[in-house]
């Protein structure tokens, strides 16, 4: 007999002969809501308390076992009194029968810890489990901190955990936290071990972990002030877990989780996690169809060239690669070859499938070869005519349905496509050095781009596993046209008397992954030059630092001396005397007395340009949130994920004091400094920019 309910849209039961399956159904990933708590408690009492059921399976509906929390309730707790998964877990602990969780699909977070409170697991072979609250500034806090180091032990449950790693079901298995892996009849099998004794995870014993490797466990994860608060949380909850009985434990991790979620770090990454999940929605082209990308072009096979067909590689879309020269169509090859292979090395991959996506990459020799394709990416060198040259072949020789998109990562789409008939159908995108490892994509939408062209690019970004932002079409679009302005103030600074490792060293203490004349000199002294050159500051004066570091070919990291040196192929920076005495040569020049600079107004003056360009950029329409100039800076340019973002930063400083201490910077050095329109409409009226364009 088979008895099905539906208990609020959330929750399905069925009974099969005395086995209660209780089916999560919140769609689209069962999150837990307090809503599905509540209901799912009542479930589980009212199986408890019928006699015909003896045995009780949870499982999932969707595809899917759970995702976990439902995050919008961090942001917006529910009532007090409302139920949530603690409740739902203290219920399964206290039962009296046999609970056994059926995973297909994501059981994750909380949905993750929900299985653990069971007795036994089975999974289909697709299912994916893992704790991935690290990710957002969190630890697991349903118990899972405690539970999961019982089960599999703490130092390989400290591992999962802090990497928010993702196991596949065979990793789960070996890992002893699934019984089983069911190919066929996940229920039925879920149904059999519910016929099995009682086994709380909670009551298994645990060794203590000695004080000196928690110690050790606490050296190697960063600073809380880098970022490491949640690491340094969950090790002291796992050593709970090690040294304290289960209820005590329990008590404890709920305690550290309760604080972290109130933390500033966990704060910022929660935004991190919902400005992601906005990025998509965009006026006007949402609810447009992409078109269908099977076969691409990419035409240049320098460095980003063959990154981007990397790219399509991984991605599982065939590319030809089209390139003109012998010599770099050779480096290119080595460079895919390299690539894949040391993947096998590192065990990432086995050695047919480096062949198979290697075997994905096709060189052509004639740009007729790539007349047949769905999309072409131009990835040659960043010159307006040399692109429009090309964009006009591109426009003769390929399908007349087919995108042309430009990785261009200052020039103007409009003026790249002006040659073509299918301005419609032209885009940018700025994919970010090494192409094939960044996860930041910028789509660019022209004047005539049309929404079926801007959304297939949005959705082939996540094809390609890339964050995707769309930016609007002017001078260095998001990223760039910020960092310009970090960057010309790190430059300045050096002018007034800092010095290169000084400017470095606060900002990586702020929690940059690298500091900007590191940057530079990575990218490229010479590249950078032409484009602050070819784009000056409207107000305000453009120092010759990087000219004459380029007049001596100090050119960066490429020949081994710019801002720094670099011994033969070391990526480590060296303090160079030579370059300290350039920047004081430059000081002289301009009668500039120097002068010490504290770290504070280092960070200051960089970051405040930042916020200032980001409220421009988006009073302008060219970035439509400021969660879109988050990410960028996120992903694309090594802001600290914990602190969310140069426009999430200012707001939690407070537009005021933003406004105040600019308005400092703006009587010191000049109307470069004159605040942003909407930052200071913001800052008067007591909004902030996250209100934008709400406000």
């Amino acid at each position: 007999m088979v008895d099905t309910r539906t208990r609020k849209n959330l929750l399905r039961t069925e009974t099969r002969e005395n086995v209660r399956i209780l089916i999560l159904d919140n769609p689209p990933v069962n999150a837990i809501s307090s809503a599905l708590s509540a209901t799912l408690i009542a479930a589980l009492a009212e199986a408890e308390s019928d006699t015909t059921v003896s045995r009780i399976v949870i499982t999932g509906a969707n595809g899917t076992f759970s995702g976990g929390f439902d995050i919008n309730e961090f942001l917006s707790p529910p009532p007090a009194d409302a139920k949530n998964l603690r409740h739902v877990i203290a219920a399964i602990e206290h039962g009296e029968k046999t609970t056994v969780a059926a995973i297909d699909g994501n059981a994750l977070g909380g949905g993750f810890e929900l299985a653990l409170a069971c007795d036994y697991r089975i999974a289909a072979p697709r299912a994916t489990l893992g704790l991935p609250e690290i990710k957002l500034g969190l630890i697991p806090g349903a118990g899972g901190t405690q539970r999961l180091p019982r089960l599999i032990g703490p130092q390989p449950a400290l591992d999962v955990m802090l990497k928010g790693e993702m196991l596949n079901a065979e990793r789960a298995k070996s890992l002893g936290i699934l019984d089983e892996i069911a190919a066929d009849d996940l229920h039925g099998v879920a149904a059999e071990y519910a016929g099995r004794p009682r086994r709380r995870t909670s009551a298994r014993s645990i060794a203590a972990v000695p004080p000196f490797l928690v110690a050790m466990a606490h050296k190697m994860v960063p600073p809380e002030e880098k970022g490491g608060l949640a690491a340094h949380t969950l090790i002291d909850a796992v050593e709970a877990a090690t040294s304290l009985p289960f209820e005590q434990g329990l008590a404890r991790e709920f305690r550290l989780f309760d604080e972290l979620i109130r933390s500033e770090p966990a704060r910022a990454l929660i935004h991190l996690f919902f400005a992601e999940r906005e990025l998509d929605k965009i006026p006007g082209v949402a609810s447009t169809s992409a078109r269908v990308v099977n076969r691409v072009a990419v035409v240049g096979a320098g460095l980003m060239g063959t990154g981007i067909a990397l790219s399509f590689a991984n991605a599982d879309i065939p590319v030809l690669l089209y390139e003109a020269s012998p010599k770099s169509i050779e480096t290119s090859k080595k460079t895919i070859e390299q690539t894949f292979f040391g993947q096998v090395a590192k065990g990432r991959l086995s050695e047919a499938q480096a062949r198979e996506r290697a075997g994905r990459i096709t060189f052509v020799e004639r740009l007729d070869d790539i007349a047949d394709v769905d999309l072409v990416v131009e990835a040659v060198f960043e010159n307006l005519e040399l692109k429009q040259r090309i964009f006009a072949d591109l426009d003769r020789i390929v399908r007349p349905d087919a995108i042309l998109a430009s990785n261009t990562s200052t020039l103007d789409v409009d003026a790249i496509g002006s040659l073509t008939k299918r301005q419609d159908k032209v885009i940018g995108a700025h994919f970010f050095s090494p192409a094939n490892i960044m996860k930041l994509l910028e789509v660019v939408r022209g004047a005539h781009s049309s929404p079926e062209t801007i959304i297939t690019a949005m959705k082939l970004a996540k094809r390609l596993r890339k964050v995707g932002v769309l930016s609007g079409n002017a001078f260095g679009f998001i990223g760039n046209a910020m960092f310009e302005a970090y960057a010309r103030e790190a430059i300045l600074l050096l002018e007034e008397g800092a010095l290169p490792h000084q400017v470095d060293h606060a900002l990586e203490a702020f929690g940059f992954a690298m500091g900007p004349l590191r940057v530079i000199d990575l990218a490229g002294v010479d590249l950078t030059w032409h484009v602050h050159q070819s784009h000056p500051p409207t107000n305000g004066r453009l120092s010759q630092i990087e000219a004459r570091l380029v007049n001596v070919k100090r050119l960066g990291q490429k020949n081994g001396k710019g801002f720094y040196r670099y011994e033969s192929g070391s990526r480590e920076a060296q303090i160079d005397p030579e370059v300290e005495a350039i920047i004081r040569e430059e000081s002289r020049r301009l009668d500039i007395d120097r002068r010490k600079i504290d770290d504070q107004e280092i960070i200051d003056r960089c970051v405040f340009a930042l916020i200032n360009v980001g409220a421009r950029l988006l009073e302008e329409g060219i970035a439509l949130r400021p969660g879109d100039i988050d990410v960028v800076w996120i992903y694309g340019y090594g802001f600290p994920p914990h602190r969310g973002g140069p426009m999430w930063y200012a707001d939690r400083l407070g537009l005021g004091t933003v406004l105040a201490r600019m308005r400092e910077f703006e009587k010191r050095f000049g109307m470069t400094w004159k605040p942003a329109p909407l930052l200071l409409s913001s800052a008067n009226a007591g909004t902030r920019l996250a209100d934008f364009p709400k406000n």
